[in-house]
């Protein structure tokens, strides 16, 4: 069911996709599942398809901890923190996250899904396929599960986006008392990602969903490696 919600945005699941195979073409399983997608919505695909079809998967031995622990170090640049089994890392892409995004979630035992090489030209691809198969212009959101440093839980995120700006700069426009906003920058694909995964969940199998009724403004180039990703140099916590 699509949720509906303030302001009329509308978050609908994209079903009947089915399992992906590496070497699939995920815009023409995507435009057959959802051929009522219209200009301006917001595409939002989870990691896991996109990873399959692009082939990034891994085998490892499931039994013996060190074998994942192996695949993490080489998707890693750069080890942060340790703790048992946990490791935070920095990957190639710049992200800080658990295990250098390697997952073993809804993969065949023996293998494991590695982060798409370039994130961003994933969701280009798949907004190219879409507009050449479906005629529409959409923009498309990677999305990924992250734990955040200092809150419990998860929540999705972008990994990459196409179509649509990443960050949505509201420094020097007035807030609701008419003050001037001087540092307020939004990521507009995290929410999206987030507000997309209500209808996805964990256990579904629906790995897509359209977001209707975004603001037209946030449509345009972006890209998130190279938008929200903070630089070492701003980074207090690095």
């Amino acid at each position: 069911m699509p949720v509906t919600m303030t302001g009329g945005l509308q978050i609908m699941p994209i079903d009947g996709i089915g399992e992906v195979r590496p070497g699939a073409d995920l815009s023409r399983l995507l435009a057959a599942a959802a051929p009522d997608l219209a200009d301006g919505d917001v595409v939002v695909v989870t990691q896991k398809v996109v990873s399959k079809a692009e082939a990034q998967l891994v085998p490892l031995d499931p039994g013996d901890p060190a074998s994942k622990a192996r695949v993490v170090e080489g998707e890693s640049v750069r080890v942060l923190r340790r703790r048992g089994e946990l490791i935070i890392s920095e990957t190639r892409h710049g992200f800080v996250c658990a295990n250098a995004g390697v997952d073993l979630s809804n993969v065949e035992e023996g293998w494991a899904a590695l982060l798409p090489e370039d994130p961003d030209r994933s969701a280009r691809r798949l907004r190219d396929g879409l507009r050449g198969r479906l005629g529409v212009n959409v923009a498309v959101v990677i999305s990924d599960t992250f734990g955040r440093a200092w809150r419990r839980g998860l929540t999705d995120v972008a990994i990459g986006c196409a179509g649509i700006r990443a960050v949505v700069d509201l420094r020097g426009t007035a807030d609701a008392l008419g003050r001037e906003l001087a540092v307020t920058e939004v990521c507009v694909v995290d929410e999206l990602a987030a507000a997309a995964e209500m209808v996805m969940g964990k256990a579904t199998g629906i790995c897509a969903a359209a977001v209707r009724g975004v603001d037209p403004t946030w449509l345009g180039r972006g890209e998130v490696v190279g938008e929200v990703v903070r630089p070492p140099v701003e980074d207090l916590f690095r």
